[in-house]
């Protein structure tokens, strides 16, 4: 394939979490192994899990994680819009990678022409660049109330006359109405660009589906392009808020005598993806919202978030803040990402209403001597890291190494002005190395603004086994894990589960 603008294929879903995100990774997994230049797109997101792209833009995990499916690095076309939800009907809009502001839901429609400009722009951008561009849709195109407002869904399918896979999850139930109704509530233009149907999620025999896919084919004239099993244990996740719900609902108990993490479940949580190593390590996790579930957790993590002042008030008024205090008083470790790393120190200062759109200020946790001033600037970096020398964290190894990324606003320090006993020295994309992140007194309470800290086993090992240790119980193994394996893993079962050929044949490239 040369010339002209890539050839497209968007993959649509009867509603949103029914495996749009993971479907896309295969497809551009499948499409790279053989040996096309594919890239993803996604008009607009929805999602507090953010990425940094090599040149310090922002863009939505899911699409980071399907550039690095297809073998290349993400860029913020992949993602133009990116809205990460601040709570009160209101979200950040991140534009093109960069933040353009907090808009109420009605005031970012009254934008819908701009917005739309970019993303088509955008889109058009990676067409030029590749030979393949796989879309991925939001929710379902069949919500009549948002259509003149359709800026990701099948007004984006019209403007480059893609064909649309639609995708049902038939674990949810209702998989036959759920593609009927959605198919019934498109326009004639719309519905007319639906090409094949797949049904995700499936759990049992293949044949007992029969005479389902048939049913529905000739229902709808529209072909089943596959049925895709669960796969269990996948590690290529999607992003959203109901994700994370269902990893609530799985993830409670470890093996026996292992050791057990408490997330603090804030309300506005952010890149939760960072304790997908520990769960990898056999750890129990438990996302807590009340005090009484930290009370045997040998680990207990204030995690990101979106707003930093408004959650430590909500951990405040569900007594939160005196459950992670009592953890550490009983010799758990308390750990703090980002935001939670924030919230551990003594003050959180917002003069510019950086934070929350307002003014404000409020105490922290008081558990790490730092204090932390908002700005409106916003560092957004990948990192090589390492644990500073003569750091007092129990097992940690000052020569262990590893690599993240910050997205945050604000300076966190000493309120002399000074940086405190620090955790790590980072170095961004100057290769200027700097501290990052403070110790407690007594080594078992730390934090960070580094997000992807536990991919690292140089620094994840250790860390589990000094805990352990100290609590009496085996140390759990961190064995070597492999993304990319994974990405293939998955790959080959889509391939397996969908008519290739069809999807090849709509798609135009032969």
């Amino acid at each position: 394939m040369s010339g002209g603008l890539a050839k497209t294929l968007m993959v649509q879903g009867t509603g949103s979490s029914v495996g749009k995100s993971t479907l896309v990774a295969a497809l551009c997994r499948i499409f790279m192994q053989d040996g096309l230049r594919v890239a993803p797109f996604k008009a607009q997101n929805m999602s507090n899990n953010a990425f940094v792209t090599p040149d310090g833009l922002e863009l939505g995990r899911s699409q980071a994680v399907q550039a690095a499916a297809a073998g290349i690095e993400p860029s913020a076309d992949m993602n133009p819009i990116l809205l990460k939800p601040e709570g009160d009907g209101r979200s950040q809009v991140v534009l093109n990678g960069q933040p353009e502001g907090s808009f109420k839901a009605r005031t970012y429609y009254e934008g819908r022409e701009t917005l739309w400009t970019e993303a088509t722009a955008a889109l058009d951008r990676l067409r030029a660049s590749y030979e393949l561009v796989v879309l991925e849709g939001a929710g379902s195109p069949a919500e009549v109330n948002l259509r003149d407002r359709d800026i990701v869904n099948m007004e984006m399918a019209l403007h480059c006359g893609s064909p649309v896979l639609l995708v049902a999850d038939i674990d949810r139930g209702g998989v036959f109405a759920s593609l009927l109704g959605t198919l019934e509530l498109l326009r004639p233009d719309e519905r007319a660009l639906v090409k094949g149907l797949v049904i995700n999620q499936f759990r049992g025999d293949r044949s007992l589906l029969d005479p389902l896919p048939q049913m529905i084919e000739e229902r709808t004239g529209v072909p089943v392009a596959g049925v895709v099993p669960m796969i269990p244990d996948l590690q290529v996740r999607e992003e959203d808020g109901m994700s994370l719900e269902r990893e609530m609902a799985l993830r409670r108990q470890g093996a026996p005598g292992s050791l057990s993490v408490a997330v603090i479940r804030l309300p506005r949580i952010s890149n939760f993806d960072d304790f997908d190593p520990l769960a990898r390590a056999g750890l129990g996790i438990r996302y807590a919202r009340d005090p009484a579930e930290l009370a045997e957790a040998h680990i207990v993590i204030i995690p990101g978030t979106k707003h930093t002042v408004a959650d430590l008030r909500w951990m405040k008024s569900r007594g939160l803040d005196r459950g992670v205090m009592a953890a550490a008083e009983r010799g758990a470790t308390v750990i703090g990402i980002c935001g939670g790393y924030q919230m551990l120190g003594e003050l959180l200062d917002d003069p510019e209403g950086a934070d929350g759109g307002e003014p404000d200020s409020e105490r922290g946790i008081g558990l790490l001597p730092v204090s932390t001033v908002f700005s409106r600037e916003k560092v957004t970096q990948r990192v090589q890291i390492r644990v500073a020398a003569g750091v007092a964290v129990s097992g940690l190894r000052a020569d262990a190494t590893g690599t993240g990324y910050e997205i945050h606003s604000g300076e966190t320090c000493t309120e002399d002005g000074e940086n405190a006993e620090s955790l790590l020295e980072i170095a961004r994309s100057d290769g200027v190395w700097r501290p990052d992140g403070a110790v407690g007194e007594n080594g078992q309470v730390f934090g960070c603004y580094v997000h992807g800290l536990f991919d690292s086993p140089e620094i994840l090992q250790p860390l589990l086994s000094s805990v352990a240790d100290r609590f009496g119980l085996e140390a759990p193994v961190v064995r070597p894990f492999s993304m990319e394996q994974e990405y293939d893993r998955l790959a080959g079962v889509v391939r397996e589960s969908l008519d290739m050929d069809l999807i090849r044949d709509i798609t135009g490239i032969g």
